[in-house]
């Protein structure tokens, strides 16, 4: 192949995530709805019937669907079809930072506005309880923080006479952040505990 054939093929390429192609693809959406006493925030509690992760709370959301216009369209769809209400009914959506986690996973979070919030109707199926949080208590209450550590354990027959220091190789260690934010009786963590902290660190923002 020519050099200039060569830089032809990648000159107008737009770049990804190297290996994402092997990732599935989640939407959520952080709920916002207007109340007498000002701004609250919308959290599910998963069924207990479901398959995975059941009784825990979470924002509206799921996978991107190779029908689903983009992420945006995925979170709105999720959140319709868990609030039983109308995608009209979510407005002002904004894409918050998209998450690459450690499990293989991608997920783009977006805020948004619920307007007729006296029409949900959970869908039983995935959703035991809906609640709501003011903005005003997070605003006022810091999360605790807790630090996870992942150990390296290569598999048995990993060929450690090919790499520079063998078996003592100085493998790099990761950590990540849980935070939990209690309100009442509901403990927030895990995956939507990051979601809300980094909507409230941009909020916050001076």
């Amino acid at each position: 192949m020519e050099i200039k054939k060569l830089t032809a093929k990648l000159s107008n390429r737009t770049p990804g995530i190297l290996g994402g192609e092997t990732f599935s693809k989640f939407a959520v959406l952080v709920p916002l709805i207007e109340k007498q006493d000002g701004i609250h925030v919308l959290f599910e509690v998963r069924s207990f019937d479901m398959r995975r992760q059941p009784g825990e709370i979470c924002f509206p959301g799921g996978k991107v669907d190779e029908s689903d216009r983009d992420e945006q369209h995925t979170a709105v769809r999720e959140t319709s079809e868990e609030l039983g209400i109308k995608k009209e009914s979510i407005i002002d959506v904004s894409s918050l930072d998209y998450m690459v986690s450690p499990f293989g996973t991608i997920i783009h979070p977006y805020v948004g506005v619920i307007r007729d919030a006296e029409n949900i109707q959970p869908n039983p199926a995935e959703v035991a309880e809906i609640f709501t949080v003011p903005l005003s208590f997070f605003k006022q209450s810091q999360p605790e923080r807790y630090t996870i550590r992942f150990k390296t354990e290569p598999e048995q027959n990993f060929p450690f006479h090919l790499i520079a220091g063998g078996t003592n190789y100085n493998w790099q260690t990761r950590t990540m952040d849980e935070y939990f934010y209690f309100y009442e009786d509901k403990v927030i963590w895990g995956l939507t505990a990051r979601i809300l902290k980094h909507f409230l660190d941009l909020i916050n923002e001076k």
